[in-house]
């Protein structure tokens, strides 16, 4: 499927580095370090849903977005960030600009048990990370 009006999906993962307090185990990395790029190929970040809490004193819109892939097994997961749009140096092999978003979960791709049938997956997606 193309989107002949999308914009470019980049997925950033933190390379894993050795944990100071066990050194027997991985973690994430630093946004600071080099990180891993992947081109989402088929995917499009869009509003989910938005809401409007209020009170006395104030009223505002919420507004949520989703990283949208139609290929449900895509590589992203929790942990990884996501760039909408943006720009890469050639040179230095880096992104910069674009909107900036954190996947906090993944959820499963549900398939239907008659049919077999397996939609796109919608990843809920935050502006900041944790």
């Amino acid at each position: 499927m193309e989107f002949p009006f999308g914009e470019q999906v980049v997925r950033e993962r933190r390379q894993p580095v050795t944990d100071p307090y066990d050194p027997d185990t991985q973690v994430p990395g630093s946004w600071e370090d080099p990180v891993a790029y992947l081109d989402l190929e088929d995917a499009f970040v869009a509003s989910s849903s938005s809401r409007a809490p209020g009170d006395a004193t104030r009223s505002q819109i919420l507004t949520e977005k989703s990283l949208y892939l139609t290929d449900p097994h895509a590589d992203g997961r929790a942990g990884d960030r996501v760039r909408r749009g943006g720009t890469l140096d050639e040179i230095a092999g880096t992104w910069s600009g674009g909107d900036v978003l954190y996947v906090n979960v993944r959820p499963t791709a549900d398939v239907n048990p008659w049919t077999g049938w397996q939609p796109a997956i919608e990843i809920p997606l935050d502006m900041s990370e944790g």
